[in-house]
């Protein structure tokens, strides 16, 4: 979703007539951030430190996301260079923003209007690449005692059936084959009378439009209806990012996830059973206030019993302003990196052994960039997996039949097939 984000504030600017150009030459530098990981914060300042050019000036600095709009005023007050304080959810005033500095003023927006930044932001131009990100819903009510969503992006709010349609058929006139839809919960995505799943089938109707994915995901908001569309929707990949978080019921309930490791295992099978070739992802929190050795084992043996694709895995990192913040039984930092390091070779181990199911075996790769060698280039296939291929006669956008011939720490190598011509 920053990304996404970054996208958007970039052509804000431009509509303005402002160029993108490298750091040293601008003239205005927005950072956009995150406040999910406490370094991220921290990285803010480092960054405005970094910004100061040799005679001591710096451009001008917009701090925009959701570390803005934690931080709020207190951002200009330790870094005196920054400019603009933006949150994510009042991003479309930046042009008024940075016209509101003349004169050496600082400006702040921390507003959450909802959904008024949508139907400001400019048309979609051009798609410079094949795959594009749309986001559909922002926010979240879900309040996990250790997330600062909530607070950061607002309340769960769904953008309209038709706009999100418009945006997607703009994307793919530019030249997009694969949307991934985005939300902080994109499958509590509704319209008061249909799911993400009536989204899904819709999308699957604009002509040019070759793939379609979506994160990120809460266990208590896939539906029955949302799973069948993983049977049903062919351009909808086999890959769902699902997270769980832990595998004890005492920790899931402390961090008011508000499902149990059992709901979560009927989830998993139900998508299965619709799609017995989907790749499972998923996130987790080790070292969570309160979990003992005992439980953490717990979260090993799920994972040894859903058998991830891949994962995400981090340490509990406190965030101000959360519950989970000030709850007893905080966990050492050493504790904590030894069950990382546990948890992560069993992920690592799991994505391997996915991978290696697909050596010898052809799958379609959309091309998206290409490599660090000459003539390579790099592609997703259906599970998300990366690609690299050398080939000098296809271009980024080029959706080619690939056999795979090995599996790397991060990536698969294949070899393109050359198709025998069709003879009537």
């Amino acid at each position: 979703m920053n990304v996404y984000d970054g996208a958007r504030m970039s052509e804000l600017l431009d509509a303005e007539g402002m160029t993108r150009v490298s750091e040293v030459e601008a003239d205005l530098v927005v950072l956009n951030t995150c406040h999910i990981r406490e370094r991220a914060t921290e990285k803010v300042y480092s960054d405005v430190g970094r910004l100061r050019r040799d005679d001591g000036s710096t451009p001008m600095i917009a701090v925009a996301g959701c570390v803005a709009q934690a931080e709020g005023a207190e951002i200009t007050r330790r870094a005196r260079e920054v400019d603009i304080v933006v949150g994510p959810q009042a991003y479309h005033n930046l042009p008024a923003l940075v016209a509101a500095t003349a004169g050496g003023k600082r400006a702040l927006d921390l507003d959450l209007p909802g959904l008024e930044k949508f139907g400001v932001l400019p048309k979609r131009p051009r798609q410079s690449g094949p795959t594009a990100f749309l986001t559909i819903q922002e926010g979240c009510d879900k309040f996990c005692t250790y997330c600062v969503v909530p607070y950061t992006r607002g309340s769960e709010i769904s953008r309209s059936f038709n706009a999100i349609l418009d945006e997607a058929k703009a994307l793919v006139d530019g030249g997009a084959v694969e949307i991934t839809l985005l939300g902080q919960n994109v499958n509590a995505w509704t319209d008061d009378r249909h799911g993400l799943d009536h989204l899904i089938r819709a999308l699957d109707g604009i002509a040019g439009l070759k793939r379609i994915r979506y994160t990120t995901s809460h266990p208590n908001d896939m539906t029955d209806s949302l799973i069948r569309a993983h049977a049903d929707v062919e351009k909808l990949m086999p890959f769902l990012h699902l997270p769980v978080q832990s595998g004890s019921d005492r920790v899931l309930k402390a961090m008011n996830r508000n499902h149990t490791t059992k709901s979560y295992h009927d989830v998993i099978s139900r998508v299965y059973q619709a799609r017995p070739d989907i790749a499972v992802s998923g996130d987790f929190i080790v070292g969570f206030p309160g979990e003992t050795d005992a439980e953490f084992t717990e979260t090993l043996q799920l994972v040894e019993h859903i058998g991830y694709a891949q994962a995400y895995s981090f340490k509990y990192s406190p965030r101000p302003g959360t519950p989970a913040a000030t709850m007893a039984g905080q966990i050492a930092p050493e504790v904590m990196d030894e069950r990382l390091q546990r948890l992560q070779a069993v992920i690592n181990t799991q994505q391997n052994r996915f991978n290696d199911r697909f050596v010898d075996l052809e799958m379609p790769i959309l091309l998206e960039r290409k490599g660090r060698k000459v003539g390579q280039l790099i592609g997703k296939s259906p599970w998300l997996q990366s690609v690299h291929i050398a080939n000098d006669a296809a271009q980024i956008g080029d959706m080619i039949a690939v056999r795979i011939e090995s599996v790397g720490p991060n990536s698969l190598a294949g070899k393109p097939i050359l198709k025998e011509p069709h003879v009537a």
